[in-house]
């Protein structure tokens, strides 16, 4: 049973209107013992895990999911009507691998009644929960993650939120297929995890580039199955209250667009937001920002297209460039209801495993290039994994 992992929230409720307009009054929350909300007929489910035992930093118990409810839940709902459930927040394993299987059995329980999960965190390792659930689904998956840098570590590390990429690489039998970083800032990452990320033909976009177009971004989350937001990614101007600030950063409404774009995503199934430190926060800052990226989350989960699978072509322009450097056309697909494109990877989508991949979510500027006898690096980034 799902509620046996979780403890009620003990946020105060006093401040929060009930209008039909309030997102509170929209929600299904755990607030008291043994009423737990029927969890059927939800779209999303939100839930804490106030668990720091994996961060190289030190910390106490910091209710930082509580401090997040205590502005999401005085935010208005301007979007489509959408079940809400907040299931509390998790009650930590006595050793954190505990935590871990806990998350893993809880996301596996969600993902067969397509309820998308959004995690406020504790440490970014908890990521490793949420891949786990997918690995027992036997998933293979697309990983974002939005962070300053990559956490890969080393072979001989321990599990960190800094080292936790690293054992998901690893792992036997290995359910990620692509794993891709937005913002890292080059003077957080080793010259050897960078060719590491390029070895492993794995997609990597810094802070400069992203932040000189940030609709390129959207692609990249049309493509992800999970998403692990680390919140230090975010300047410390605007995001104070994480383990790792940081003068740089992406600013906080590109943060928000961000989530936007993720929750558009007909393909993603599961959000972690981390390293949310409510003790060191001000003035609930931080705070205030994650509900907000959370609200545009849900308003982009409400406004999905519902266009993949790919299921009647009529609704979609095919275009077939052929390109000089390859002995092969690049055939794209661009959708007549919402103008976004895909490439078609050139495999088998009824027997390869990687047939969920076979369409790419790309842009515009990727066509441009095929045009331009220039060949897409996500297009061919992603045949080098499948060859």
């Amino acid at each position: 049973m799902i509620e046996d992992y979780f403890s009620p929230s003990s946020v105060d409720i006093s401040n929060f209107e009930s209008g039909a307009d309030s997102l509170f009054s929209a929600s299904d929350i755990y607030f008291s013992k043994g009423k737990f909300p029927k969890v059927n007929g939800h779209k999303i489910a939100i839930f804490g895990v106030d668990e720091f035992r994996g961060s190289p930093f030190k910390h106490g118990k910091t209710d930082g999911a509580d401090a997040v409810r205590a502005k999401l839940y005085q935010l208005k709902k301007h979007f489509a009507e959408i079940k809400v459930i907040d299931f509390g927040n998790l009650v930590v394993g006595e050793t954190l691998e505990d935590t871990y299987v806990a998350i893993a059995t809880v996301i596996s329980e969600l993902l067969p009644l397509k309820i998308i999960p959004i995690i406020i965190g504790g440490s970014q390792d908890l990521t490793l929960g949420q891949y786990g659930g997918y690995k027992r689904s036997e998933q293979i998956i697309n990983i974002v993650s939005i962070d300053s840098g990559f956490d890969i570590g080393k072979p001989d590390d321990g599990i960190t939120s800094e080292t936790y990429l690293g054992r998901i690489i690893l792992e036997q039998p290995n359910y990620l297929f692509n794993y891709t970083n937005i913002g890292y800032q080059t003077y957080f990452v080793g010259q050897e995890n960078i060719q590491l990320m390029r070895n492993l033909y794995f997609d990597a976009y810094r802070l400069g580039s992203v932040q000189t177009d940030l609709r390129e971004v959207e692609p990249i989350m049309r493509s992800a199955d999970l998403i692990t937001f680390d919140v230090s990614s975010i300047r410390q101007s605007d995001a104070p209250g994480t383990s790792k600030p940081s003068p740089n950063g992406l600013y906080g409404e590109e943060a928000c667009q961000v989530m936007m774009y993720a929750g558009l995503s007909d393909k993603l199934t599961g959000l972690g937001i981390y390293e949310y430190n409510s003790s060191v926060d001000r003035g609930a800052q931080t705070a205030h920002l994650i509900a907000q990226m959370i609200w545009y989350f849900i308003e982009g989960v409400t406004n999905r297209k519902i266009e993949m699978p790919l299921v009647n072509t009529n609704n979609y322009i095919t275009y077939r460039v052929p390109v000089q450097n390859i002995d092969q056309e690049i055939t794209f697909l661009k959708s007549k209801k919402s103008d976004r494109w895909w490439i078609k990877l050139p495999i088998d989508a009824t027997k390869n495993r990687y047939a969920s991949h076979h369409l790419l979510p790309c842009s515009y500027k990727d066509y441009q290039q095929a045009c331009n006898n220039e060949v897409p690096e996500r297009w061919w980034s992603s045949l080098q994994k499948l060859s």
